[in-house]
């Protein structure tokens, strides 16, 4: 064979090797994290502050190591499930597909509650408690065969699982309503099926989650020039069934780190008050005075957006100084809400959360 003559050998191993390539399943991406970064790139009425990024970056790695903040922290909040088994995967898609607008315009005493187990429960431990009071009032409320039985999962029936300890009702009961009728015709009416077909991959379920529950597809168009993905509580899911499950059966998902932060209310109000969120004086005075931005709004968009992308600047910050450490943006997520609770527990709030009334979050 001459110099100028392909190598036979060569040329088949170069063409297996391009077919193989072509054959190969992309790598589940949910695109959440390049969309915020596209809105903080963006953004005009939201800002972020380096020096308050590094200094909330040491503050969050310091009190999570004092803490021992982990998957475990999980299980340590109220009336979450104990068990490791189907039970606790049907009870947390039931909890996270009713996870949105526990907010109120009434004083304290006022808002939406649920009695449970001697005491009054708000915002998300509403939730949980309202879930776990119907399961022992024997109402399969986490079964999606029993969501799609109108004949038994009754308007009536699902206002008494949502009923409250004062006048105001669960905001939003029709649009959770819909949820769970939704929901309950996917995957044979088992959200494991779900969890297997993601095949380990927390971006696959996440993908999953908004292309087959609508309640679930987070997305919304930026200044009518891009469709950004917010995917708060599809994200959130998966990282209730790793978090519940210690990373372990249900909850084993090799690329969980790729799950980012969750766009809510709380977040950003906590790094508002750390000084890494600012706002400009317009967005400012809206929130403080506790007026209500629309769903979708440029203002929301920013807002959740860059504390997605503040949040991982704070992980890189993390991981830039403290390389082993086993820190991700779900539990920099779970800290930071935490954080928030009990300051607004403690009456230490700086500054009011934003107010937008969406099934989102």
């Amino acid at each position: 064979m001459s110099d100028d003559e392909a190598d036979p050998e060569l040329l088949d191993f170069l063409r297996q090797h391009f077919q193989k390539s072509s054959l190969a399943p992309p790598i589940p991406e949910t695109h959440v994290l390049e969309d915020a970064e596209y809105i903080y790139d963006n953004a005009i009425d939201v800002a972020l502050d380096s020096q308050a990024t590094s200094a909330a970056a040491a503050m969050i790695y310091d009190q999570m190591q004092k803490k021992g903040y982990s998957t475990k922290t999980w299980a340590s909040h109220d009336f979450h499930p104990q068990a490791k088994d189907e039970t606790t995967v049907d009870f947390i898609f039931t909890l996270d597909l009713l996870n949105f607008s526990f907010w109120s315009e009434r004083e304290a005493e006022e808002r939406f509650a649920i009695e449970y187990k001697g005491k009054t429960w708000t915002g998300y431990k509403s939730l949980v408690a309202a879930l776990q009071r119907a399961l022992d009032e024997d109402i399969p409320i986490t079964s999606s065969d029993f969501w799609q039985n109108e004949n038994e999962c009754t308007e009536e029936v699902l206002r008494h699982v949502f009923r409250s300890a004062t006048d105001e009702e669960i905001p939003l009961f029709d649009e959770r309503v819909k949820c769970l009728r939704e929901a309950g015709q996917k995957y044979q009416c088992s959200f494991t099926k779900c969890i297997e077909a993601a095949n380990r991959s927390a971006p696959a379920l996440v993908n999953l989650l908004a292309a087959d529950f609508p309640c679930f597809n987070d997305v919304a168009l930026y200044d009518n020039r891009k469709t950004v993905r917010f995917l708060k509580r599809a994200q959130i899911c998966v990282a209730d069934i790793w978090a519940a499950f210690d990373g372990e059966g249900y909850g084993q998902f090799d690329d969980i780190d790729k799950i980012t932060i969750f766009a809510d209310y709380r977040v950003p109000q906590i790094l508002n008050a750390l000084g890494c969120l600012w706002y400009s004086p317009r967005l400012q005075s809206t929130i403080v005075q506790k007026r209500v931005i629309e769903s979708g709004d440029s203002w929301e968009l920013q807002l959740r957006g860059c504390t997605i992308w503040c949040a991982e600047l704070i992980r890189r910050e993390i991981m830039r100084k403290h390389p082993s450490a086993k820190i991700n943006a779900i539990l920099i997520d779970f800290f930071l809400y935490d954080t928030m609770k009990d300051r607004e527990a403690s009456g230490d709030e700086e500054i009011p959360h934003h107010r937008t009334r969406s099934i989102w979050y």
